[in-house]
């Protein structure tokens, strides 16, 4: 069939030879770039091209794709974590705020408040957008064998700058937070043995899943590197605190006399 447009109609005719009497009627879609149209036609007729069902179908799959797509970009890549992360930062502040007031509210000192509500609201906000991206799937995920190396230095020399930094941040806030939070980990060979106990089970579960990705020891190290070199950062707020964090909780709240 020939299709030719003139203004806002479309013309289409049957082939040449067909009988004129007894014309076929045809429906058929007419694609114009983005936008499809559903027609009825017969011999020699215009037929105004309004959009019909398919148009509105083929619109909706295709926002939908785009909706999809947006939402993969914003919460299923690096960089997405990474904005979302700095655009979260006003909700986390909000969070540490509403946890001191509860604490406070409850009998806690000021002190002992905010900085229990900061640790936990810091081990979580600093810790679980990294972890997040260690779980992305690379290209050929489950079609290429796991890979591993095992020999300490080797990936690292052939690591650029980025990647050492973003393993130095992995567990740097579980580092930094964690000696605030439980008195138990206030010291440096505990947050050491958390920090890289958790990389290995990062490092184990990229090698089940086969997400395409490297597990290295070297990335171990680092993780565990960078705790250490966080923990030592704030240790000025955590160092002895083991043995006052008693005299900061809150009292218990004696019950009243009976009558």
């Amino acid at each position: 069939m020939r299709r030719s447009t003139l203004g806002s109609l479309t013309r289409l005719s049957l082939p040449h030879g067909a009988a004129a009497g007894n014309p076929r009627p045809v429906r058929r879609a007419v694609n114009r770039g983005p936008r499809a149209h559903t027609v009825g036609v017969s011999e020699n007729a215009y037929v105004p091209a309004t959009p019909g069902r398919l148009h509105w179908g083929h619109g909706l799959r295709r926002s939908g794709a785009s909706v999809t797509r947006g939402w993969h970009e914003w919460v299923f890549t690096e960089t997405g974590v990474v904005l979302t992360t700095v655009a979260g930062l006003p909700l986390a502040a909000l969070a540490v705020w509403a946890l001191a007031r509860h604490r406070r509210a409850t009998g806690a000192t000021r002190g002992w408040a905010w900085r229990r509500s900061l640790a936990e609201v810091g081990i979580v906000y600093g810790t679980v957008p990294w972890v997040l991206m260690t779980t992305f799937p690379g290209s050929r995920a489950g079609e290429v064998p796991s890979r591993v190396i095992l020999v300490p230095l080797q990936d690292l020399l052939t690591m650029d700058p980025g990647q050492i930094v973003g393993n130095l941040l992995v567990f740097a806030a579980l580092g930094a937070f964690a000696p605030l939070r439980f008195a138990a980990l206030a010291a440096l060979p505990r947050v050491l043995a958390l920090a890289g106990a958790c990389s290995a089970l990062i490092e184990i579960a990229q090698y089940a899943l086969q997400l395409d990705r490297v597990s290295s020891v070297d990335d171990v190290l680092l993780n565990t590197a960078g705790a250490g070199l966080a923990a030592l950062a704030s240790r000025r707020w955590w160092r002895g605190r083991a043995g006052a964090s008693s005299a900061d909780r809150p009292a218990p709240v004696a019950p009243a006399p009976e009558r």
